[in-house]
């Protein structure tokens, strides 16, 4: 008797755990809740992050200003509305034999299938990767108005060999393969597709692009259009370029080119409306990036809008929910 309790326990744990999938494709493996582990509730979530900082600070009155920093950032009032509202699981998929992690983000109740957005990522390697921190910060607030969000971390990321991303290569391959799982995502509406991407994603964004009809509107966050005099304004990025760009010591301005939408910017479709936001006083990717783009749209008569936060950052830390809203309103308006 106790036997056939245990089978039938483990069975309907089986059961349960597969009807939660958010994805139902048998590409998709190890799909995992995120509001799981430390990030079951914002205590748990909080006290780990003490501990992390506690390591690197010399004084608790600069721990204090840490923890002060994350419960404004966070707090537990929007930590438990987004967990209330909000499905959100990670998971493993492959991409013609190289395993990839991502992740689905979508409201909880919903009447009808909602419009669905492929996020892309900025950084490289692990650094950017999208962990809970910046899916709360980033992801949840345009999920929460109504919009499914599936986002690639790019192969390599947090795997045994983060040396696989090749920074708009092999990697828009992992990016074009989510579009095959939204038929198959719960409640996403596979005839209205957006894509979106910050920095180095709204590189990955134009470059996907090239090789889909499925999306109908794309916005890019502080986008590099023209990686080569993206060098001359940063020069570091010569690093990031040599370690993850293929050929790119025999061929730099080939590679370069290939990755910046302003060299073939006559090839884009018309159809696709393009928002380009930016702050002004962004360090790391010139601001003339998306004004000079935006000339160019002009001149190729491909719908668009510029939008411009005076005196911001790369991470648009003033306008954040400002430029939320103009996400969330563009997509809105042509999804």
């Amino acid at each position: 008797m106790k036997k056939n309790l245990i089978i039938l326990f483990l069975l309907i744990n089986s059961l349960s755990s597969h009807a939660v999938n958010l994805i139902d494709n048998e590409h998709v493996n190890a799909q995992k809740d995120c509001f799981s582990w430390i990030f079951t509730s914002y205590d748990s979530w909080r006290s780990a992050m003490e501990k992390k900082y506690k390591k690197n600070v010399k004084s608790d009155e600069q721990l204090a200003k840490r923890m002060s920093w994350f419960d404004a950032n966070f707090g537990e009032e929007k930590f438990n509305k987004y967990k209330a509202n909000l499905s959100c699981q990670t998971f493993d998929y492959d991409v013609d034999g190289t395993l990839v992690k991502g992740y689905v983000i979508k409201p909880k109740q919903a009447d009808e299938k909602l419009p669905v957005l492929v996020y892309n990522r900025g950084g490289n390697g692990n650094f950017g990767g999208v962990v809970f921190g910046s899916m709360m910060h980033n992801l949840f607030p345009i999920a929460n108005e109504g919009f499914v969000i599936v986002g690639s971390q790019y192969r390599g990321t947090f795997t045994k060999d983060n040396s696989l991303d090749e920074f708009g290569g092999k990697d828009i391959d992992d990016v074009l393969t989510l579009l095959t799982f939204i038929p198959d995502i719960t409640g996403a509406d596979d005839k209205r597709i957006g894509m979106y991407g910050a920095s180095r994603g709204g590189m990955q964004t134009h470059l996907a692009l090239k090789q889909t009809q499925q999306v109908k509107a794309i916005a890019t966050i502080a986008g590099a259009t023209d990686l080569l005099k993206e060098l001359e304004f940063r020069p570091a990025m010569e690093k990031v370029y040599k370690h993850r760009i293929p050929e790119y010591s025999a061929n730099k301005v080939a590679e370069l080119e290939k990755r910046s939408v302003l060299s073939w910017v006559k090839e884009l479709s018309p159809e696709v409306p393009i928002l380009l936001i930016h702050g002004e006083n962004d360090k790391r990717v010139s601001v003339n990036n998306s004004i000079e783009f935006a000339k160019a749209l002009d001149s190729t008569k491909i719908p668009h809008k510029l939008v411009i936060y005076p005196g911001d950052n790369h991470a648009l830390q003033n306008n954040q929910s400002a430029a939320n809203q103009e996400i969330i309103n563009w997509f809105n308006k042509y999804l």
